[in-house]
């Protein structure tokens, strides 16, 4: 008879055994596998485009179109495993991710491999909320589970840590699609164990499936996941326009749907829970500024300070540990104070770091390394006890429901991170760049939208004017990262008013 079987009094005080710590073991397998599939692909994309010669709005396409399915598809699937079984959904999401990753690696044109990314954002989909909804179904005591959540989000952080650099290696050794081949023995080692240790858990009487839901969740938030990377890419563009009022009709049509349908996909009383909603709007604010500084991060150290990629992974290597650890220690300094203030004050941390950035001049590897390292232990902090707050706040039955909700704010807050953070450093950078050759030649094919841009021009010119449109366009871009980072400030500190406020009883 498993631990799980076994009572000791309550279900709060029933700690978990050897059973319930190897099936966490397990679920970090899927967790590794998507989070390094999110950074991987960035340093594949110079290979790749040399390969496949994609058009510039392909190249988009490739990039965003995963991210796109992810928030669009995440609230779907996690009311799709609270009622046919989230290890099931897990299980499926696994295999067919691994199909993706092949087709994507084999990919002979661009349109092949736009349609694997679909893929793999689709089946990408089954997989986060089934990994976070199955550690609250696992572990009933509270430690237990905050430790869990802390190796959840610890392995999140590692496996993004670990895609720069698993990715450069590879692309030293091999051809662009190699990246795709460290799913491959993730998904054969998964499935057997899964089977064999994850237990299975669903919503004892979820209702019969409401596809009109599932139809506008995915009609809200694909439009308005592509108008946020369209607006920051093209501007408020008439298809930026259309894809937003598309979004909010349908937003407006399921909020109305999930009121009125006898079982509706997402139970809408969970937003009346200060706390769960506290924590998924902070968990949305903390992703928006970490890859917001990530944007900037890799074209500072790459771009400006002259690294290669793989040097600049291994710089920002000391903050993802820091992020890693932090997550642990806050399960111990819940001993000694409040949910409430350490998250209020890992945002404040976070703010710190990026201070560190904005206010040291012109930054230097060892400024943006200790700034990461500071912003990466709010960050966390906040990750491991906003989504444990979050999960603690609803019962077992809708833990998929709430972790795909959950999940969906981290995908919103990292497209809002680019877009935003994003679209203020290119700005600042454009409008700063004063250096004559524009005048004299014009921006031709965009040639001087972005540092990358201006620096490919200047390597055509290896004399003073070179060095000067460099200059030039260096000092812009230092500029755009102080003005980014107060931007950044901002957000940290709204995002530590908001946990104050919201996690009063927490």
């Amino acid at each position: 008879m498993s631990t799980m079987e076994r009572t000791t009094g309550t279900m709060d005080s029933q700690r978990a055994g050897a059973r319930e710590w190897a099936a966490l073991a397990v679920l970090m397998l899927p967790v590794l596998m998507t989070s390094v599939d999110n950074t991987v692909l960035t340093f594949a994309l110079p290979a790749m485009s040399i390969d496949l010669r994609p058009t510039g709005t392909q190249l988009l396409w490739i990039v965003d179109i995963y991210a796109i399915m992810l928030a669009g598809l995440l609230i779907a699937m996690g009311s799709i495993g609270d009622r046919f079984g989230r290890r099931r959904l897990l299980v499926i999401g696994s295999i067919g991710f691994g199909v993706a990753s092949l087709l994507a690696a084999f990919s002979g044109s661009p349109e092949m491999l736009i349609v694997a990314r679909v893929l793999q954002g689709v089946f990408g989909a089954m997989l986060m909320p089934s990994t976070l909804s199955l550690i609250r179904n696992v572990f009933h005591d509270a430690r237990d589970r905050r430790i869990a959540i802390a190796t959840w989000a610890a392995m999140f952080s590692g496996g993004a840590a670990l895609g720069p650099v698993l990715g450069g290696w590879l692309l030293g050794h091999f051809w662009w699609g190699s990246v795709y081949f460290i799913n491959a023995p993730i998904i054969l080692a998964f499935v057997p164990l899964a089977l064999l240790l994850l237990p299975e858990s669903r919503d004892p009487a979820p209702g019969p499936l409401d596809l009109p839901s599932i139809g506008l969740s995915l009609s809200t938030m694909l439009p308005l996941v592509f108008a946020i990377k369209n607006l920051a890419e093209h501007g408020l563009t008439d298809l930026t326009l259309t894809a937003f009022s598309v979004g909010m009709i349908s937003a407006w049509a399921l909020v109305r749907r999930l009121r009125t349908a006898p079982s509706p996909m997402i139970d809408l009383s969970l937003f009346g829970n200060r706390v769960f909603s506290g924590a998924i709007l902070a968990n949305l604010l903390s992703f928006m500024g970490f890859t917001g500084f990530l944007f900037l991060g890799s074209q500072l150290l790459q771009l400006v300070l002259g690294l290669s990629a793989m040097d600049a992974a291994l710089v920002l290597l000391p903050g993802l540990a820091a992020t890693v650890v932090a997550g642990f220690v806050a399960v111990r300094l819940l001993r000694v104070a409040s949910a409430r203030v350490l998250v209020t004050a890992s945002f404040a941390a976070s703010a710190v770091g990026y201070a560190l950035t904005a206010m040291t001049g012109t930054p230097t590897v060892i400024t943006v390394a200790v700034a990461f390292a500071v912003m990466g232990i709010g960050i966390g902090m906040a990750e491991t006890l906003t989504n444990d707050l979050m999960l603690s706040s609803v019962p077992p039955s809708k833990a998929g429901a709430a972790s795909a909700i959950s999940e969906t704010a981290y995908e919103i807050g990292a497209v809002l991170g680019t877009a935003v953070l994003g679209t203020i450093l290119t700005s600042i950078y454009r409008s700063h760049l004063t250096y004559p050759a524009i005048v004299q030649w014009g921006d031709r094919n965009g040639s001087f939208e972005t540092l990358g841009g201006t620096v490919e021009v200047a390597k055509f010119y290896p004399n003073e004017v070179g060095t000067s449109l460099l200059d030039s366009a260096r000092g812009a871009f230092d500029l755009g990262v102080q003005y980014t980072s107060a931007a950044a400030i901002v957000i940290a500190l709204l995002a530590a008013l908001v946990s104050w406020r919201t996690l009063k009883h927490a």
